[in-house]
């Protein structure tokens, strides 16, 4: 007789619970970004549960607790803490998915592990309620010049998202611009031009040029990166039978990682300001560059373009962190899973490795009409360079300097 499938640490849980409010409509303010609430939320966990492991160094909350506590109650309680004080028209839920799993734990150690998360919780919370996300957006100009990045068609909204982002505090970084990469390549150089016509090629609507299974690229990963790849770790994460304690960490890991790399690439974008291919293709006469030919009429596969700057593209910026932190984590590099699409339902992609579907959610921006190849090669850089540094100098092992 079959096994019953052991159930997910309640690190895995949770993540999923967010996922949920965050893919709610109207759940997420618009002007804060869901990877504040993801790095929150695990961070507390993570140091909630390390508290009691006590195996690495704590990310911001040092406490004493007996190793007798729970580890997934610190989780539970953790989570829902962080949770009901963010998203407080979903208490109900809330309470819900924190009471079933209390019912499965040992009573031994429960009620102290739910103490613990709940005090590193609050002090988690209170440490980042001045940390500039409630602010409002900045007032965005358009510029006019050749390479001004402009409102695109067809929904030309009116303003850029997350224009006041890169004053957010960091969770881990120095500063916003701690990485900020040189300039996008000028309009008339072959580097632009090579990228250019890729994009006008492949990118288009009904593109002739990229194949059936490029197009479906495109369109598949046309949604919130980062909550793909919090999939993919729990996915990973089943698959190598994670303790609540490496799942702590695993997830602190990867999300303290994208809320950084967000508030860094939009840094850049907002440091250069360059326009969508959609702006660049339509108004190529006003280029200076004539290799460059217009079209009045070009859009992207995708339909709509994120309404923000080009340089650097986020998808990349995203993919290479989480690959680089699933890499470094589990310590390997070949691992065979399948993905699911936020926009897609029901269809999936499968890859061998964490860098494999790096690689794909990245070139797709191109297939998807909204990125130039500069916008992703930056971006890998800048995602990777956030990585390394939230995995050197963060939530390290105990022993590591002993």
């Amino acid at each position: 007789m079959a096994q019953a499938p052991k159930p997910a640490s309640q690190v895995v849980e949770w993540n999923r619970t967010l996922l949920v409010i965050v893919r709610t409509p109207g759940a997420q303010p618009a002007t804060i970004h869901p990877t504040r609430s993801f790095a929150i939320m695990h961070s507390a966990i993570y140091d909630a549960v390390n508290a009691i492991d006590g195996t690495h160094k704590p990310y911001l909350i040092r406490l004493s607790a007996s190793h007798f506590a729970s580890q997934e109650a610190a989780a539970v309680g953790a989570a829902h803490e962080v949770l009901v004080n963010l998203y407080p028209n979903f208490q109900a839920t809330l309470d819900t998915q924190f009471q079933q799993p209390l019912a499965q734990l040992p009573s031994g150690g429960r009620g102290e592990g739910i103490r613990i998360g709940k005090t590193v919780a609050d002090r988690i919370l209170a440490l980042g309620a001045n940390d500039g996300s409630n602010a409002q957006p900045i007032p965005y100009v358009f510029g006019n010049a050749p390479g001004d990045y402009q409102s695109t068609p067809p929904n030309f909204l009116k303003q850029p998202q997350f224009t006041h982002w890169s004053r957010v505090t960091p969770f881990a970084l120095e500063s916003a611009n701690q990485f900020r990469p040189g300039s996008p390549p000028n309009l008339t150089s072959d580097r632009y031009s090579d990228a250019f016509d890729q994009v006008k090629s492949l990118g288009i609507a009904g593109s002739t040029t990229a194949t059936a299974d490029e197009a479906l690229t495109g369109r598949f990963w046309n949604g919130a990166i980062q909550n793909y790849w919090n999939e993919i770790a729990q996915t990973a994460s089943l698959a190598h039978d994670l303790t609540t304690a490496e799942n702590a960490r695993l997830f602190a890991l990867l999300n303290l990682s994208f809320a950084d790399a967000v508030i860094a690439f939009y840094d850049a974008k907002y440091a250069y300001n360059f326009w969508r291919p959609v702006t660049a293709i339509r108004a190529a006469v006003m280029d200076g560059n004539p290799d460059n030919e217009a079209d009045p009429n070009w859009l992207p596969e995708v339909g709509n373009t994120t309404p923000d700057p080009s340089y650097p593209g986020a998808h990349a910026v995203i993919s290479a962190a989480g690959a680089e932190v699933l890499s470094s984590f589990l310590r390997k590099r070949h691992f065979e899973f399948s993905v699911t699409s936020e926009v897609m339902p029901g269809v999936e992609r499968s890859f061998t490795s964490f860098p494999a579907a790096a690689e794909e959610a990245t070139l797709s921006r191109i297939f998807a009409g909204v990125h130039f190849l500069f916008d992703l090669t930056t971006g890998q850089r800048l995602g990777s360079d956030v990585a390394d540094f939230v995995v050197d100098n963060f939530l390290t092992s105990r022993d590591r300097d002993n």
